[in-house]
This record gives structure tokens, sequence and C-alpha cells, in this order.
């Protein structure tokens, strides 16, 4: 995630202060810090529908984080095998599309996107984002609302026993699908 380090009394960019106050809409608690689950249940309440963080093997070559977000759930996919840290980073940039409510990035091709999402209505699933790293104002925006949203943590822990909700085991598949025969975690 980047960093930026403004001197006292420099002027802000009019991204930063867009990111700002994104991140003052969110409302977080005051005084206190939160765990990552605390600020998912937030968002999600904020939302009108949960946010669940599943980690999980995700396809080699594929994006670190992906953000599903439908009409009953939101869901954001992390690659389970990434340093604790480096999850860390990827849920606040996810989390940070979510708020900045960005649109799809034209990074998950059609193919892909109809390869994970077949079945589902196409009113259901309103928006997919997986991302590589780039230098575009809603990658650079997701890391900065991210990056304010880090600072209210109190700790982070991996959950690797978070339970698949049945209405994403469909997708889940899918995505290990995309995994190369051989790899590691890939089906023989």
């Amino acid at each position: 995630m980047r960093r930026i380090v403004r001197a006292r009394g420099s002027v802000r960019t009019p991204l930063e202060r867009r990111c700002e106050e994104r991140f003052r809409e969110l409302a977080l608690p005051v005084r206190r810090k939160m765990t990552i689950e605390e600020v998912c249940e937030h968002v999600g309440a904020r939302r009108g529908r949960p946010l669940l963080v599943l980690p999980m093997a995700l396809p080699t070559g594929s994006p670190h984080g992906l953000w599903v977000a439908t009409d009953r759930n939101d869901y954001v996919f992390l690659e389970e095998r990434l340093a604790p840290i480096h999850q860390h980073q990827v849920v606040l940039h996810e989390i940070g599309h979510l708020v900045c409510d960005h649109d799809t990035s034209p990074v998950l091709a059609a193919e892909v996107s109809r390869l994970l999402l077949p079945s589902l209505d196409p009113g259901l699933v309103r928006r997919v984002l997986g991302r590589g790293h780039t230098d575009s104002e809603a990658e650079v925006e997701a890391e900065m609302v991210g990056s304010l949203i880090g600072r209210r943590l109190s700790c982070w822990t991996v959950r690797r026993d978070r339970p698949v909700p049945p209405e994403a085991h469909e997708l889940v598949a899918r995505l290990a699908l995309l995994e190369p025969p051989g790899r590691p975690g890939a089906e023989d």
C-alpha cells in the first residue's frame, strides 16, 4: 500500500481530500481501535448487507484480492498464501474500492467473468472487482482509503477457518478451476 507523507502545512491534492471525505463518511467509531471484523461489520451495516472476507487459494496470475458485490452480500476473496501483512493490505485495498463505490475493473476479462459467474443472474451480480497494481486514479484512491481505514485497526489476525457461505460455494469452486493442474492446491 502506498503511504503518502506530507510536510506540515503542505497542500492536499483533490484526490487526497476526496479520500479523506470518503473515510469521514464511513463514520467509523471515534476514539477506539477496531478489528478488521468490526470494520467489515460496520461497512456491511452501512451498505445494508454483510461484508465477508474469505481467504482462499486463488489461481496463479490472478489478482491477490477480489471484491464481488451481489444484491445480498459483499465478498472480499483474498489469496490465503500471502504473508499476513500483505493480506492486510489486500483486504483494506478491496474495502477501499467498496467504500469508493468503484465500477467494474477492465482487468477481469469478460471470459473470466463468465467462467466465474455463469449460472448467476446478471442482475444479481452488480460488479466484480479484481485488479492488478496500477497507477489509475481508482487504484490510488482505494489504496489511500484503505490506508486511512488501516490506521483505525487495533490488530490484524488472519482467520483461516472462515466458512464459505452456501451462496458463495459455486464461485469458490469456479475460482479453484482456474488453477492449472500440477500447482499446489490444484485438483489433479
